[in-house]
């Protein structure tokens, strides 16, 4: 009888209904945790400005504020000197907590509201070092949320150059694609991408690049961003009786379509655009389903004019981005570096 009942598809369906109920809960919880300790942390932030205006005290008001935390609630490692003036610097940073708001890209009556709960105390303290402006400092909140990304991955996005990178690739979206689609795959593609990962100089065949990024498929992703799945490398696809290579083809779960991904090792030119054009309307035809949106292109250069990619893509009807990539990039500083700041703020 229990045979039947662990073979039985109502059970294994219930029993994911019930793995499920778990992991929201944990989640659920984990969020209100945190929540719970970044409106104590801001109360107390907020508290102590409050108490330095009022009463003109200085600095030394924090140290015997840390000295008697401690006294009080030995088991607490949250309430050191440096973690206060934390608390301060956050509560003056977000005095409209539990969120910041901030104006949507060139516009100055609408907003946009970012919760600050989404992310850890830690992710915090290295922002609030880090980036000084509350805009940028919202986007990479908003993407650390979305994308899951751990504080040194955070980092390392922050030290990329993130913000000024996203949703700056040359492209065709609003002639090519319907508004709600032409809006999210602006903001999907970069440029240029770093792929500084792969350790290489910037003379490298195609092919090699190829391989190394799908033999490092994981930091790839994480530089492409959320939403990505990889479909496969030189991945073959027949036309009339022949077959063509594409580069690199991905599925993106957000925008549901294909993405074809053409890279070149030189300078970008006008007949690239041609080719990607082609192996688009090829997986339109032969690969994409009445279920999938439009197949996006991304052409991917060492280099590039912009005058020449927009020559080239000026009447084009299907949607294509064009952007550059980095082999080596200003970012020299390691996880190493990277975890040395991080003792630094304990």
């Amino acid at each position: 009888m229990s045979d039947k009942i662990i073979q039985n598809d109502n059970y294994k369906d219930w029993s994911k209904f019930i793995f499920n109920k778990i992991e929201v809960a944990q989640t659920q919880a984990a969020l209100k945790v945190n929540s719970e300790m970044l409106t104590l942390y801001w109360e107390i932030g907020n508290s102590i400005i409050e108490k330095q205006q009022e009463n003109g005290w200085g600095s030394k008001v924090i140290d015997l504020l840390a000295a008697d935390l401690t006294r009080n609630f030995p088991n607490s490692k949250g309430f050191s000197v440096r973690n206060l003036k934390y608390m301060r610097s956050f509560a003056e940073a977000y005095p409209q907590f539990p969120i910041v708001q901030v104006p949507l890209a060139q516009s100055e009556t609408q907003f946009v509201q970012v919760p600050l709960a989404q992310i850890t105390w830690y992710h915090h303290i290295s922002l609030l070092t880090k980036i000084k402006d509350v805009t940028e400092r919202a986007f990479y909140i908003a993407e650390t949320a979305k994308n899951d990304w751990s504080r040194d991955i955070m980092l390392l996005q922050i030290q990329s150059n993130l913000y000024t990178r996203s949703g700056k690739a040359l492209n065709n979206f609003e002639q090519t694609l319907p508004e709600y689609q032409s809006d999210l795959a602006k903001s999907i593609f970069k440029d240029p991408y770093h792929f500084d990962f792969l350790m290489l100089s910037t003379k490298v065949k195609e092919l090699e690049i190829e391989k190394l990024l799908t033999n490092k498929i994981t930091d790839f992703l994480i530089e492409l961003g959320k939403g990505f799945a990889f479909v496969g490398r030189q991945y073959v696809i027949e036309v009339d009786n022949t077959d063509y290579k594409i580069d690199l083809l991905f599925y993106h779960t957000i925008l549901h379509a294909y993405v074809v991904i053409e890279l070149k090792a030189g300078e970008f030119i006008p007949e690239y655009v041609s080719k990607l054009n082609f192996y688009i309307s090829a997986v339109d035809d032969k690969i994409k389903t009445p279920f999938d949106e439009p197949t996006v292109g991304l052409l991917l250069c060492a280099s590039k004019s912009n005058v020449k990619v927009e020559y080239a893509m000026r009447g084009l009807d299907k949607p294509l981005g064009v952007a550059t990539y980095q082999l080596e990039q200003l970012v020299k500083e390691n996880i190493d570096k990277l975890n040395e700041d991080y003792s630094t703020e304990q």
